[in-house]
Protein backbone atom coordinates (compact mmCIF):
# COMPACT_ATOMS: atom_id res chain seq x y z
CA UNK A 1 0.00 0.00 0.00
CA UNK A 2 1.26 3.35 -1.14
CA UNK A 3 0.00 7.09 0.11
CA UNK A 4 1.78 9.91 -2.40
CA UNK A 5 1.20 13.46 -3.24
CA UNK A 6 -0.77 14.60 -6.20
CA UNK A 7 -1.98 17.39 -8.28
CA UNK A 8 -5.08 19.31 -6.05
CA UNK A 9 -8.30 17.07 -7.74
CA UNK A 10 -10.70 20.11 -7.18
CA UNK A 11 -13.69 17.86 -7.14
CA UNK A 12 -13.25 14.49 -5.23
CA UNK A 13 -16.29 13.26 -6.77
CA UNK A 14 -16.29 14.14 -10.23
CA UNK A 15 -12.73 12.21 -9.93
CA UNK A 16 -14.99 8.65 -9.11
CA UNK A 17 -14.31 6.40 -12.57
CA UNK A 18 -17.07 4.30 -11.59
CA UNK A 19 -20.75 3.99 -9.75
CA UNK A 20 -20.09 1.75 -7.15
CA UNK A 21 -17.85 4.67 -5.10
CA UNK A 22 -17.04 5.08 -1.90
CA UNK A 23 -17.18 9.27 -0.41
CA UNK A 24 -16.91 11.29 2.34
CA UNK A 25 -16.66 15.00 1.44
CA UNK A 26 -17.53 18.13 2.94
CA UNK A 27 -16.59 21.74 1.14
CA UNK A 28 -14.81 19.84 -1.18
CA UNK A 29 -12.00 18.05 1.16
CA UNK A 30 -12.40 14.63 1.94
CA UNK A 31 -11.67 11.18 0.91
CA UNK A 32 -13.34 9.34 -2.52
CA UNK A 33 -12.31 5.52 -2.80
CA UNK A 34 -13.37 3.48 -5.36
CA UNK A 35 -12.27 -0.77 -5.76
CA UNK A 36 -12.40 -3.15 -3.00
CA UNK A 37 -9.13 -4.32 -1.50
CA UNK A 38 -11.17 -5.87 1.85
CA UNK A 39 -14.77 -6.01 3.05
CA UNK A 40 -16.41 -7.34 6.17
CA UNK A 41 -19.98 -7.87 6.06
CA UNK A 42 -20.82 -8.11 10.50
CA UNK A 43 -23.75 -9.78 12.02
CA UNK A 44 -26.16 -8.36 14.22
CA UNK A 45 -24.18 -7.71 17.78
CA UNK A 46 -23.67 -5.11 20.32
CA UNK A 47 -20.35 -6.09 19.60
CA UNK A 48 -20.44 -5.13 15.70
CA UNK A 49 -17.84 -2.29 16.54
CA UNK A 50 -15.85 -4.16 18.24
CA UNK A 51 -15.64 -6.63 15.68
CA UNK A 52 -15.18 -4.48 12.64
CA UNK A 53 -12.33 -2.74 14.81
CA UNK A 54 -10.55 -6.18 15.51
CA UNK A 55 -10.88 -7.12 11.89
CA UNK A 56 -9.44 -3.55 10.73
CA UNK A 57 -6.30 -4.29 13.42
CA UNK A 58 -5.54 -7.38 12.22
CA UNK A 59 -5.51 -5.68 8.58
CA UNK A 60 -3.36 -3.20 9.34
CA UNK A 61 -0.68 -5.48 11.08
CA UNK A 62 -0.37 -7.42 8.32
CA UNK A 63 -0.06 -4.44 5.02
CA UNK A 64 2.77 -2.74 4.19
CA UNK A 65 1.96 1.06 4.49
CA UNK A 66 4.06 3.24 2.39
CA UNK A 67 2.54 6.83 3.95
CA UNK A 68 4.74 9.90 2.45
CA UNK A 69 1.63 12.25 3.50
CA UNK A 70 1.31 11.69 6.96
CA UNK A 71 -2.48 12.99 7.28
CA UNK A 72 -5.80 11.72 8.96
CA UNK A 73 -7.25 9.79 5.91
CA UNK A 74 -4.02 9.13 4.40
CA UNK A 75 -2.56 5.13 4.29
CA UNK A 76 -4.66 3.00 5.10
CA UNK A 77 -8.41 3.70 5.39
CA UNK A 78 -11.82 1.64 5.65
CA UNK A 79 -14.99 3.46 5.28
CA UNK A 80 -17.78 1.89 6.83
CA UNK A 81 -21.45 1.67 7.82
CA UNK A 82 -23.02 0.24 10.47
CA UNK A 83 -26.83 -0.56 11.30
CA UNK A 84 -29.05 1.93 13.58
CA UNK A 85 -30.11 -1.52 15.58
CA UNK A 86 -27.76 -4.11 17.25
CA UNK A 87 -30.44 -6.45 16.33
CA UNK A 88 -29.81 -5.62 12.76
CA UNK A 89 -27.06 -7.71 10.02
CA UNK A 90 -25.65 -5.50 7.48
CA UNK A 91 -23.15 -3.34 9.08
CA UNK A 92 -20.16 -3.28 6.69
CA UNK A 93 -16.30 -1.78 6.63
CA UNK A 94 -14.46 -1.51 3.22
CA UNK A 95 -11.10 -1.05 2.44
CA UNK A 96 -11.10 0.53 -1.49
CA UNK A 97 -8.46 -0.54 -3.84
CA UNK A 98 -7.32 3.15 -3.92
CA UNK A 99 -8.55 6.70 -1.90
CA UNK A 100 -7.56 10.09 -3.01
CA UNK A 101 -7.78 12.39 -0.39
CA UNK A 102 -8.37 16.34 -0.51
CA UNK A 103 -7.56 18.71 2.78
CA UNK A 104 -5.95 21.74 3.45
CA UNK A 105 -4.97 22.23 0.19
CA UNK A 106 -3.03 18.69 -0.17
CA UNK A 107 -4.47 15.93 -1.79
CA UNK A 108 -2.85 12.24 -2.17
CA UNK A 109 -3.69 9.22 -3.33
CA UNK A 110 -3.92 5.50 -1.75
CA UNK A 111 -3.61 2.76 -3.68
CA UNK A 112 -3.11 -1.33 -2.86
CA UNK A 113 -1.50 -3.20 -4.98
CA UNK A 114 -0.06 -1.84 -8.68
CA UNK A 115 -1.33 1.74 -9.30
CA UNK A 116 -1.93 1.66 -12.57
CA UNK A 117 -5.01 -1.04 -11.60
CA UNK A 118 -6.24 2.71 -10.02
CA UNK A 119 -6.08 4.78 -13.15
CA UNK A 120 -8.80 2.97 -14.79
CA UNK A 121 -11.05 5.23 -17.39
CA UNK A 122 -14.42 6.75 -16.31
CA UNK A 123 -16.94 5.23 -16.81
CA UNK A 124 -20.06 7.72 -18.63
CA UNK A 125 -22.05 9.31 -15.78
CA UNK A 126 -26.13 8.15 -16.22
CA UNK A 127 -28.55 10.61 -14.26
CA UNK A 128 -31.52 8.63 -13.06
CA UNK A 129 -35.05 8.74 -15.56
CA UNK A 130 -38.39 7.46 -15.22
CA UNK A 131 -38.35 7.11 -11.31
CA UNK A 132 -41.55 6.49 -9.49
CA UNK A 133 -42.32 6.79 -6.10
CA UNK A 134 -43.36 4.05 -3.96
CA UNK A 135 -45.19 3.90 -0.21
CA UNK A 136 -42.75 2.79 2.38
CA UNK A 137 -43.71 0.30 5.25
CA UNK A 138 -46.23 2.41 6.85
CA UNK A 139 -48.69 5.09 4.56
CA UNK A 140 -48.70 8.25 5.65
CA UNK A 141 -51.83 8.06 7.97
CA UNK A 142 -50.43 4.94 9.81
CA UNK A 143 -47.47 6.26 10.57
CA UNK A 144 -49.25 10.10 12.25
CA UNK A 145 -51.11 7.11 14.28
CA UNK A 146 -48.04 5.67 15.33
CA UNK A 147 -46.48 9.18 16.21
CA UNK A 148 -49.85 9.63 18.80
CA UNK A 149 -49.25 6.44 20.19
CA UNK A 150 -45.49 7.52 21.30
CA UNK A 151 -46.85 10.64 22.37
CA UNK A 152 -49.32 9.12 24.60
CA UNK A 153 -46.47 6.71 26.07
CA UNK A 154 -44.63 9.25 26.84
CA UNK A 155 -47.17 11.33 29.17
CA UNK A 156 -47.79 8.42 30.41
CA UNK A 157 -44.13 8.35 31.95
CA UNK A 158 -40.80 6.35 31.48
CA UNK A 159 -39.94 7.94 28.38
CA UNK A 160 -38.96 11.34 27.73
CA UNK A 161 -38.51 11.22 24.12
CA UNK A 162 -38.31 8.67 20.96
CA UNK A 163 -37.14 9.03 17.30
CA UNK A 164 -39.48 7.78 15.31
CA UNK A 165 -38.45 7.29 11.17
CA UNK A 166 -40.35 6.39 7.78
CA UNK A 167 -38.99 5.54 4.55
CA UNK A 168 -40.19 5.80 1.54
CA UNK A 169 -39.40 3.95 -2.15
CA UNK A 170 -38.12 5.25 -5.78
CA UNK A 171 -37.61 2.90 -8.94
CA UNK A 172 -35.77 4.46 -12.15
CA UNK A 173 -35.57 3.20 -15.25
CA UNK A 174 -32.19 1.62 -15.07
CA UNK A 175 -29.32 0.83 -12.76
CA UNK A 176 -28.78 4.13 -10.06
CA UNK A 177 -25.63 6.02 -10.35
CA UNK A 178 -24.32 6.79 -6.71
CA UNK A 179 -22.00 9.37 -8.36
CA UNK A 180 -24.64 11.34 -9.86
CA UNK A 181 -26.49 11.30 -6.52
CA UNK A 182 -23.16 12.63 -4.44
CA UNK A 183 -22.50 15.63 -7.03
CA UNK A 184 -25.85 16.80 -6.77
CA UNK A 185 -26.05 16.33 -2.63
CA UNK A 186 -22.32 18.17 -2.44
CA UNK A 187 -23.48 21.26 -5.36
CA UNK A 188 -26.34 21.59 -3.11
CA UNK A 189 -25.44 20.59 0.86
CA UNK A 190 -22.12 21.95 0.98
CA UNK A 191 -22.55 22.05 4.61
CA UNK A 192 -23.29 18.49 5.43
CA UNK A 193 -21.23 15.24 5.04
CA UNK A 194 -21.84 14.08 1.60
CA UNK A 195 -21.00 10.58 1.87
CA UNK A 196 -21.07 6.89 0.17
CA UNK A 197 -20.31 3.28 1.62
CA UNK A 198 -22.06 -0.03 0.07
CA UNK A 199 -24.98 1.46 -1.43
CA UNK A 200 -26.00 3.92 1.33
CA UNK A 201 -25.37 7.47 0.13
CA UNK A 202 -26.91 10.53 1.30
CA UNK A 203 -25.52 13.97 2.87
CA UNK A 204 -25.76 13.97 6.62
CA UNK A 205 -26.08 17.25 8.74
CA UNK A 206 -24.65 15.44 11.89
CA UNK A 207 -21.53 15.11 12.84
CA UNK A 208 -21.18 12.40 15.73
CA UNK A 209 -17.58 12.40 16.47
CA UNK A 210 -14.02 13.34 14.67
CA UNK A 211 -10.73 12.11 16.38
CA UNK A 212 -7.33 13.70 15.32
CA UNK A 213 -5.12 12.28 17.58
CA UNK A 214 -6.37 13.14 21.01
CA UNK A 215 -8.55 15.87 20.02
CA UNK A 216 -11.97 15.15 19.42
CA UNK A 217 -15.33 16.74 18.24
CA UNK A 218 -19.35 16.81 17.22
CA UNK A 219 -22.09 18.50 16.31
CA UNK A 220 -25.47 17.68 17.33
CA UNK A 221 -28.62 18.24 15.71
CA UNK A 222 -32.13 17.69 17.22
CA UNK A 223 -34.82 20.14 16.88
CA UNK A 224 -36.08 21.24 13.13
CA UNK A 225 -38.25 24.02 11.15
CA UNK A 226 -38.18 25.03 7.39
CA UNK A 227 -36.30 27.90 5.61
CA UNK A 228 -38.18 31.20 5.24
CA UNK A 229 -39.13 32.28 1.59
CA UNK A 230 -37.19 35.24 2.29
CA UNK A 231 -34.33 36.68 4.97
CA UNK A 232 -36.94 38.24 7.57
CA UNK A 233 -38.97 35.15 7.56
CA UNK A 234 -36.25 32.71 7.94
CA UNK A 235 -34.80 34.89 11.07
CA UNK A 236 -38.29 34.82 12.59
CA UNK A 237 -38.42 30.86 11.50
CA UNK A 238 -34.97 30.52 13.08
CA UNK A 239 -36.10 32.65 16.44
CA UNK A 240 -39.21 30.58 17.11
CA UNK A 241 -37.67 27.65 17.01
CA UNK A 242 -35.17 29.10 19.40
CA UNK A 243 -38.03 30.34 21.51
CA UNK A 244 -39.57 26.74 21.46
CA UNK A 245 -40.13 24.58 24.63
CA UNK A 246 -41.14 21.53 22.42
CA UNK A 247 -38.09 21.43 19.96
CA UNK A 248 -35.15 22.67 22.65
CA UNK A 249 -35.92 19.58 25.20
CA UNK A 250 -35.98 17.12 21.77
CA UNK A 251 -32.28 18.77 21.87
CA UNK A 252 -31.39 19.22 25.42
CA UNK A 253 -32.21 15.64 25.60
CA UNK A 254 -29.50 14.30 22.90
CA UNK A 255 -26.87 16.76 23.89
CA UNK A 256 -27.21 15.13 27.27
CA UNK A 257 -26.46 11.83 26.07
CA UNK A 258 -23.47 12.95 24.18
CA UNK A 259 -21.98 15.03 27.13
CA UNK A 260 -22.45 11.90 29.32
CA UNK A 261 -20.46 9.71 27.17
CA UNK A 262 -17.78 11.74 26.25
CA UNK A 263 -17.03 13.42 29.49
CA UNK A 264 -15.61 10.23 31.49
CA UNK A 265 -13.25 9.64 28.50
CA UNK A 266 -11.77 13.08 28.11
CA UNK A 267 -9.19 15.51 30.35
CA UNK A 268 -11.44 18.46 28.94
CA UNK A 269 -14.52 18.89 27.04
CA UNK A 270 -16.45 22.06 26.13
CA UNK A 271 -19.90 21.99 25.43
CA UNK A 272 -21.57 25.15 24.00
CA UNK A 273 -23.91 26.99 26.95
CA UNK A 274 -26.96 27.25 24.46
CA UNK A 275 -27.23 25.88 20.96
CA UNK A 276 -27.16 28.38 17.99
CA UNK A 277 -29.64 27.62 14.43
CA UNK A 278 -27.81 25.86 11.73
CA UNK A 279 -29.40 26.74 8.28
CA UNK A 280 -29.31 24.44 5.68
CA UNK A 281 -30.88 24.79 2.27
CA UNK A 282 -33.60 23.31 3.16
CA UNK A 283 -34.27 23.35 7.43
CA UNK A 284 -33.20 24.64 10.21
CA UNK A 285 -31.92 22.54 13.00
CA UNK A 286 -30.90 23.62 16.77
CA UNK A 287 -27.00 22.80 16.81
CA UNK A 288 -24.64 22.62 19.78
CA UNK A 289 -21.27 21.84 19.07
CA UNK A 290 -19.06 19.67 21.17
CA UNK A 291 -14.77 19.49 21.68
CA UNK A 292 -12.79 17.75 24.14
CA UNK A 293 -9.06 16.51 24.59
CA UNK A 294 -8.92 12.72 25.04
CA UNK A 295 -7.58 11.57 28.39
CA UNK A 296 -3.77 10.34 28.84
CA UNK A 297 -2.72 8.32 31.63
CA UNK A 298 -4.32 4.51 29.18
CA UNK A 299 -8.18 6.17 29.91
CA UNK A 300 -8.71 7.99 26.50
CA UNK A 301 -5.36 7.51 24.22
CA UNK A 302 -6.25 3.96 23.47
CA UNK A 303 -9.75 5.21 22.49
CA UNK A 304 -9.74 4.96 18.10
CA UNK A 305 -12.75 6.88 16.52
CA UNK A 306 -14.38 3.58 16.23
CA UNK A 307 -14.60 2.55 20.01
CA UNK A 308 -15.61 6.40 20.10
CA UNK A 309 -18.11 5.48 18.08
CA UNK A 310 -19.48 2.30 19.73
CA UNK A 311 -19.63 4.11 22.72
CA UNK A 312 -22.19 6.94 21.40
CA UNK A 313 -24.33 4.85 19.16
CA UNK A 314 -27.23 5.59 19.58
CA UNK A 315 -27.57 9.09 20.58
CA UNK A 316 -30.65 10.10 21.73
CA UNK A 317 -30.92 11.85 18.64
CA UNK A 318 -32.08 9.24 16.36
CA UNK A 319 -33.13 6.90 19.28
CA UNK A 320 -34.30 8.88 22.38
CA UNK A 321 -34.39 8.56 25.94
CA UNK A 322 -33.91 6.64 27.68
CA UNK A 323 -32.07 4.94 24.63
CA UNK A 324 -33.29 0.84 25.89
CA UNK A 325 -36.76 1.99 26.26
CA UNK A 326 -37.27 4.08 23.06
CA UNK A 327 -35.39 1.11 21.28
CA UNK A 328 -37.79 -0.82 22.03
CA UNK A 329 -40.86 1.56 21.02
CA UNK A 330 -38.78 1.99 17.89
CA UNK A 331 -39.00 -1.73 17.06
CA UNK A 332 -42.87 -1.77 18.37
CA UNK A 333 -43.72 1.09 16.00
CA UNK A 334 -42.12 1.62 12.77
CA UNK A 335 -43.17 -1.42 11.40
CA UNK A 336 -39.42 -1.58 9.47
CA UNK A 337 -36.01 -2.26 9.78
CA UNK A 338 -34.21 0.91 9.37
CA UNK A 339 -30.89 -0.72 8.44
CA UNK A 340 -27.83 1.36 8.12
CA UNK A 341 -30.03 4.85 8.20
CA UNK A 342 -29.34 6.65 11.22
CA UNK A 343 -26.38 4.51 11.90
CA UNK A 344 -22.76 5.71 12.29
CA UNK A 345 -21.49 6.29 8.86
CA UNK A 346 -17.71 7.38 7.84
CA UNK A 347 -14.01 6.51 7.90
CA UNK A 348 -11.00 5.00 10.38
CA UNK A 349 -7.47 5.31 8.91
CA UNK A 350 -4.61 2.71 10.97
CA UNK A 351 -4.11 5.41 13.26
CA UNK A 352 -7.50 5.28 14.57
CA UNK A 353 -8.12 8.68 13.56
CA UNK A 354 -11.27 9.74 11.70
CA UNK A 355 -14.86 11.16 11.15
CA UNK A 356 -18.30 9.27 11.73
CA UNK A 357 -21.33 11.13 10.99
CA UNK A 358 -25.02 9.67 11.34
CA UNK A 359 -26.29 8.21 8.22
CA UNK A 360 -29.35 10.71 8.28
CA UNK A 361 -30.64 12.44 4.87
CA UNK A 362 -29.77 9.29 3.10
CA UNK A 363 -31.09 6.32 0.71
CA UNK A 364 -30.37 2.67 -0.09
CA UNK A 365 -29.27 1.67 -3.39
CA UNK A 366 -30.05 -1.05 -4.98
CA UNK A 367 -29.61 -1.29 -9.12
CA UNK A 368 -32.60 1.04 -10.01
CA UNK A 369 -33.89 0.83 -6.82
CA UNK A 370 -33.63 3.76 -3.83
CA UNK A 371 -35.12 3.51 0.04
CA UNK A 372 -35.42 6.37 1.38
CA UNK A 373 -35.69 7.59 5.29
CA UNK A 374 -36.34 10.19 7.14
CA UNK A 375 -37.24 10.89 10.99
CA UNK A 376 -38.46 13.18 13.63
CA UNK A 377 -37.94 13.53 17.30
CA UNK A 378 -40.95 13.01 19.19
CA UNK A 379 -41.94 14.33 23.05
CA UNK A 380 -44.60 15.30 25.03
CA UNK A 381 -45.86 17.99 23.18
CA UNK A 382 -45.62 16.67 19.29
CA UNK A 383 -48.21 16.76 17.26
CA UNK A 384 -48.42 13.88 14.33
CA UNK A 385 -49.46 15.89 11.55
CA UNK A 386 -46.40 18.71 11.95
CA UNK A 387 -44.01 15.74 12.01
CA UNK A 388 -45.25 14.43 9.62
CA UNK A 389 -44.37 17.51 7.40
CA UNK A 390 -40.94 17.20 8.82
CA UNK A 391 -40.52 14.14 7.21
CA UNK A 392 -41.77 15.24 3.73
CA UNK A 393 -38.80 18.26 4.50
CA UNK A 394 -36.17 15.30 5.34
CA UNK A 395 -37.23 13.62 2.00
CA UNK A 396 -36.20 16.13 0.19
CA UNK A 397 -32.93 16.53 -0.67
CA UNK A 398 -32.42 12.51 -1.45
CA UNK A 399 -36.04 13.22 -3.70
CA UNK A 400 -33.72 16.02 -5.17
CA UNK A 401 -30.65 14.35 -6.06
CA UNK A 402 -32.69 11.40 -7.71
CA UNK A 403 -34.63 13.99 -9.73
CA UNK A 404 -32.86 16.88 -10.47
Amino acid sequence: MRTVPVADPLNLVSSLPEPAALAWVRHGEGLAGWGEAARITLPAGEDRFTAGEKWLRELCDRATIEDQVGLPGSGLVAFGSFTFDPTSDGSVLVVPGAVLGRRSGQAWLTTIGDPADSARPASPLTSPSEVRWHDGSLPAPDWERAVATAVSRIRGGGLGKVVLARDLYATASADIDVRVLLQRLADRYPDCYTFACAGLVGATPELLIRRQDDDISSLVLAGTIPRGRDAEEDRALGASLLASAKETEEHEYAVAGVRATLAPLCDELSVDSRPSVLRLANVQHLATAISGRLARAGRGTDHSVLALVAALHPTGAVCGTPTEVAMDLIRELEGMDRGRYAGPVGWVDARGNGEWGIALRCAEVDGPRARLFAGCGIVSGSDPVAELAETQAKFRPMQFALEA
